[in-house]
C-alpha cells in the first residue's frame, strides 16, 4: 500500500514538474516594431500599444512558488531602431497601493509598490539588464551575471545607472507604468533576427507578492535561465550611441593636520564619454575625473593582520564593471587610493616640530580610466579596462631654514584588465582575466593571470567549478605564487551540497589590482542543506545547512584549525525573520598570521560561538533589524558578546529616520602587541576590546527627482591591557613583564549629507558636505571613559569641513541632432 501511494505520489510530482516546465517554455512573446514612439506619459492611449498582445497570466514566487499572481497584470513590450518600450497597466485597488518616495535604485524594503522588466539580450541564459520603476516612478536598475546579486529581491548590481525614461500614472483600477530604454543602454548582437530573454517582474508590497511572468523556481539554480522569450526582434538599426556626461565641481576644504589646518579651494572638470563601437561593444572613459563626492568609510581600529576591505562608492568603478571582476581579482578601491607614502609624511611631522607639512595629498589623483566591453553574437565576453594614476607629491617645510622640499608618495601608475569570458549552452562558461599593474622607475610591478570554468549538468542540478590563477611580482626581490580552486556540489532542489577544495602557495599574491586577506592557506570545506520552499502553518520559507571546515599551512604543511558550522534561517507568516548559527571549534587551533612573523604560530584553545539575528516586517513604519554573538574559550576564560540594533521609522511616504547601534565587547582576548623584543621575537597580550559604532541616516525625498540625505557615524574602541606573553615555538605563552603605554581610546567621527536634483535625464545638480574627525586624534578622557564621555569630547577636538557643488550634464548625440 506504500509502494503503491509512493509511486501515486512520485508519477504526480513528475506530472506537476513536467507541467510547469512545459508552461516556462510556453512563456514567449512576439516582438512588435512600431512606426511611431509612445509618448511616455503614463498613459496607453497611443497608437503603439494598440492590438499588441499583452504578457499576462503572472505566477507568485514568493511568498507561495506556483500560484496565481493576487493581482492582474498586463504587460506590452514594442521597439522601433532607437529603444524598447514597456506599457504595464496594474491592476489594484488605488487605495492598496503602496507609495513611498525612495532614492534611485532604494526600494528594497521600503513602503512601495514596484514593476520590473528584464531582459537578456543575448540569450544566453547568463547575463542581463533589469529595469524597475516604483509607484512614486522612482527607477532603479541593475546588471545581473552569475557573480552578481543573490539578495531577497535583488537580481543584479545596482550601483549600474543607466539613462532612460518612465512615468506613472495612478487610475481608478490600478496603475500604469510606461517606460522607454534606448539601445543606447544595453547592448546585443548584431543580428537581422534575434530573440531575447525576457522577464517581467511585479512586487505588491500589501502582502509582499513577487510575481513574475515567467515562473521562477526557487528550487532551480538560476535566475536569468528561467525568463521567458521576447521573439523574432528584426532589422534593428539603432543610431549611433554618443554620449558626454561633462561636470564641473567647485568647493573649500579646511583639514586638520598635526594641530594645523590646511584650508584649500576645490576646482575640477572633466567628462565622462560613452561611446558605442558597435551594437554589442562599448567604450566608457571618464576624463580627470573627480571623485570627491562620495560617502566616507566605514574606517576601524584594525588589530587583526588583516586589510580592512572598504565598499567601492565611485560610480565609474561601480557601473559596468562585473565582467572585470567574474575572477574576483578587481578590487577598484586599489586605482585612486590612498599614495603608499602620505602616512610616512604625517608620521615625520608628528616626531619633529620643525617640519611643517604645506602639501600631502590623501587620494591619488587619476588622469583618465577607460572600459571596453560588451558581448560578441557567439556570446563571448570581452573585457579591457584601463585607467593611469600620477604621480602624487608632498611638500615639507622646514620651519627653521624656511626652505621647502618635495617628496614623491606614489608614483605614476598604469592599471589594466583584459577579460574573455566564452558563455556556452546551459549556464556553463569559461573565463580568461589577467591584470596588470606598471609602476613607474623602480617601484613594485604585478600581474595575475586567471582561468575561470563552471560546468553545469543538462538538468542544471549539479555545478563543477575549478579556477586557477598565478601571480608574478617585479621587485627588489622578484616572487611568483598561485591558487587553484576545485569545487563540486548539487546546486538545485530541496537538498544541496557541495565539497570543495582551495590552495594558496606562500607566495601567491594578487594585491596590486585585488584583495587576498592572506596567502599560504589549504582549506577543505564540505556543506548539504535543506530548504523548505513551500509554506506550512507557521512558516513561509527556512532552510537547514551544516558545514565543515578544515585549513593547513600551505609551506610548511601544518595543521591549522577545524570548524563546524550549523544554520537554521526561518520567515515566518508575519513576515518575521530568525537565523541561529552555532561554531564548534573542537580542539587547537594555530593562528599562523597573528604574530606578524614567517614560520610562526599562536595557539588557541577549543572555543564556541552561538548566534542569532533576525528583523521585524518592514512593511510596517517601524522596522526593527537585531542580532547577537556569545563565544567563550574556557580556557582562556575569554568571553566574546556583541549585540547589534537596528531602528528605522517611517514618519511619512517622504522622511525616513534610521538608527543602526552595534557594541562588541570582549574580555581576555588575545592578539599580537603590536611590539617586539630586542631580537626581534614578537609579543602578544591579553586585553579587553570595547567597541560601539552608532550610524544615524535621515532621508527626505521631495519628489522621485529631488533628495536630501544625510549620515553621521561615531565609532568608539577601547582596548585596555591586562598582562603580556612572549611566544614559544610550540604557539604556547611565557610569561614576561608588563608593557606601559599600550593601551589605546579611538574615536572616528564622519557626517556626510548631499543635496542631489536630477533636474533632466541623466543630469544633476549635487550639493555636498562633510565633516570629520582629524587624522591621528585619539580622545583621552578622565574619570568614566565610556561611549557618551567620548562622542562628548570628540566636539572639542578639531574637524575636518568640506562643502562642495558638482554640476553634471547628460549630452546624447541623437537628442542633439534631432534638435539640430
Amino acid at each position: 500500500m506504500r509502494i503503491t501511494r509512493f509511486c501515486s505520489l512520485s508519477i504526480l510530482l513528475f506530472l506537476l514538474l513536467l507541467d510547469n516546465q512545459i508552461f516556462a517554455q510556453a512563456k514567449s512573446l512576439d516582438a512588435v516594431k512600431i512606426a511611431q514612439a509612445p509618448r511616455i506619459d503614463g498613459n496607453l492611449d497611443d497608437l503603439a500599444w494598440t492590438n499588441v498582445t499583452p504578457a499576462k497570466n503572472f505566477i507568485q514566487n514568493f511568498p507561495t512558488y506556483g500560484l496565481a499572481a493576487f493581482v492582474n497584470s498586463e504587460v506590452r513590450v514594442v521597439y522601433d531602431n532607437s529603444a524598447v518600450y514597456i506599457g504595464a497597466y496594474l491592476y489594484d485597488d488605488p487605495t492598496q497601493i503602496r507609495k513611498q518616495i525612495t532614492a534611485r535604485d532604494g526600494e528594497g524594503q521600503a513602503d512601495v509598490d514596484y514593476f520590473s522588466v528584464f531582459f537578456d539580450t543575448y540569450n544566453d541564459h547568463q547575463n542581463g539588464y533589469q529595469f524597475l520603476v516604483t509607484s512614486a516612478n522612482v527607477q532603479s536598475d541593475a546588471r545581473i551575471g552569475p557573480n552578481l546579486g543573490g539578495g531577497f529581491n535583488s537580481y543584479g548590481d545596482k550601483t549600474w545607472d543607466a539613462v532612460w525614461e518612465s512615468h506613472v500614472s495612478m487610475k481608478k483600477d490600478g496603475w500604469v507604468v510606461e517606460m522607454r530604454i534606448p539601445f543606447s543602454s544595453i547592448r546585443f548582437a548584431k543580428k537581422d533576427i534575434q530573440t531575447w530573454g525576457l522577464q517581467l517582474l511585479r512586487f505588491t508590497r500589501r502582502n509582499n507578492e513577487s510575481s513574475f511572468w515567467s515562473p521562477v523556481n526557487p528550487q532551480q539554480n538560476g535566475f536569468v535561465n528561467q525568463f521567458g522569450n521576447l521573439l523574432d526582434l528584426k532589422d534593428i538599426q539603432p543610431p549611433l550611441r554618443l554620449s558626454l556626461s561633462p561636470y564641473l565641481s567647485t568647493g573649500y576644504r579646511s583639514t586638520p593636520v598635526a594641530g594645523e589646518k590646511i584650508n584649500e579651494w576645490l576646482r575640477s572638470g572633466g567628462m565622462d564619454v560613452k561611446y558605442g563601437i558597435n551594437e554589442a561593444i562599448t567604450l566608457d572613459a571618464t576624463l580627470v575625473p573627480d571623485f570627491g563626492q562620495v560617502i566616507s568609510d566605514n574606517t576601524v581600529n584594525n588589530l587583526t593582520p588583516y586589510e580592512v576591505k572598504f565598499q567601492e562608492n565611485r560610480p565609474f568603478f561601480t557601473e559596468g564593471t562585473e565582467l572585470f571582476n567574474k575572477a574576483g581579482l578587481f578590487y577598484s578601491r586599489r586605482i585612486g587610493a590612498t599614495p603608499s607614502g602620505y602616512f610616512s609624511i604625517l608620521d615625520t611631522a608628528s616626531v619633529d616640530p620643525n617640519i611643517e607639512i604645506r602639501k600631502n595629498p590623501s587620494v591619488t589623483q587619476l588622469y583618465n580610466a577607460f572600459k571596453i566591453s560588451g558581448r560578441t553574437e557567439k556570446k563571448l565576453g570581452i573585457g579591457i579596462f584601463n585607467a593611469v594614476a600620477a604621480p602624487m607629491n608632498a611638500t615639507i617645510r622646514n620651519k627653521t631654514i624656511g626652505n621647502e622640499t618635495k617628496i614623491e608618495t606614489s608614483p605614476l601608475a598604469n592599471y589594466n584588465i583584459i577579460v574573455l569570458d566564452q558563455a556556452f549552452k546551459g549556464r556553463s562558461f569559461i573565463t580568461f582575466t589577467n591584470t596588470n599593474v606598471i609602476r613607474n622607475g623602480n617601484a613594485r610591478d604585478a600581474n595575475v593571470t586567471a582561468l575561470d570554468v563552471a560546468l553545469y549538468n543538462k538538468r542544471n542540478t549539479h555545478l563543477f567549478q575549478a579556477t586557477t590563477r598565478y601571480s608574478k611580482i617585479w621587485d627588489t626581490d622578484p616572487y611568483d605564487g598561485y591558487n587553484t580552486t576545485v569545487k563540486y556540489g548539487k546546486v538545485s532542489g530541496k537538498w544541496q551540497y557541495s565539497g570543495m577544495v582551495n590552495v594558496e602557495s606562500e607566495k601567491y599574491d594578487p594585491n596590486d589590482m585585488g584583495i587576498l586577506f592572506a596567502p599560504n592557506e589549504v582549506t577543505y570545506q564540505g556543506k548539504i542543506g535543506w530548504q523548505q520552499f513551500k509554506p506550512t502553518r507557521s512558516l513561509i520559507t527556512s532552510s537547514y545547512n551544516i558545514s565543515a571546515r578544515v585549513g593547513y599551512l600551505y609551506q610548511p604543511y601544518a595543521f591549522g584549525r577545524t570548524d563546524l558550522i550549523g544554520t537554521a534561517f526561518w520567515v515566518f507568516k508575519n513576515f518575521w525573520d530568525l537565523t541561529v548559527t552555532t561554531t564548534f571549534n573542537p580542539g587547537e587551533a594555530h593562528d599562523y598570521f597573528e604574530l606578524r612573523t614567517d614560520n610562526r604560530y599562536l595557539t588557541y584553545p577549543f572555543n564556541y560561538i552561538v548566534g542569532l539575528s533576525g528583523s521585524t516586517d518592514s512593511r510596517k513604519r517601524l522596522y526593527v533589524s537585531y542580532g547577537s554573538e556569545f563565544a567563550r574559550s574556557p580556557d582562556y576564560d575569554n568571553d566574546f558578546l556583541s549585540l547589534n540594533l537596528g531602528a528605522r521609522f517611517r514618519f511619512s511616504n517622504k522622511f525616513l529616520l534610521d538608527l543602526q547601534a552595534a557594541s562588541k565587547t570582549e574580555t581576555n582576548q588575545l592578539g599580537y602587541a603590536f611590539t617586539r623584543e630586542t631580537n626581534g621575537e614578537p609579543i602578544v597580550g591579553f586585553r579587553d576590546n570595547n567597541e560601539i559604532v552608532t550610524v544615524l541616516t535621515a532621508n527626505y525625498n521631495f519628489t522621485s527627482r529631488l533628495n536630501f540625505s544625510v549620515r553621521g557615524r561615531h565609532y568608539w574602541d577601547k582596548v585596555k591591557y591586562r598582562s603580556f606573553f612572549d611566544v614559544d615555538s610550540k604557539g604556547m605563552l611565557i610569561p614576561r613583564g608588563f608593557l606601559n603605554g599600550k593601551d589605546q581610546n579611538v574615536n572616528i567621527f564622519n557626517v556626510d549629507a548631499f543635496l542631489t536634483w536630477d533636474f533632466r535625464l541623466g543630469s544633476k545638480i549635487i550639493l555636498g558636505y562633510k565633516n570629520w574627525l582629524g587624522d591621528g586624534q585619539l580622545v583621552s578622557v578622565s574619570g568614566a571613559n565610556n561611549y557618551l564621555h567620548n562622542l562628548q569630547k570628540i566636539f572639542d577636538l578639531q574637524h575636518g569641513n568640506e562643502f562642495t557643488v558638482r554640476f553634471i550634464y547628460f549630452l546624447d548625440y541623437n537628442q542633439f541632432r534631432k534638435t539640430k
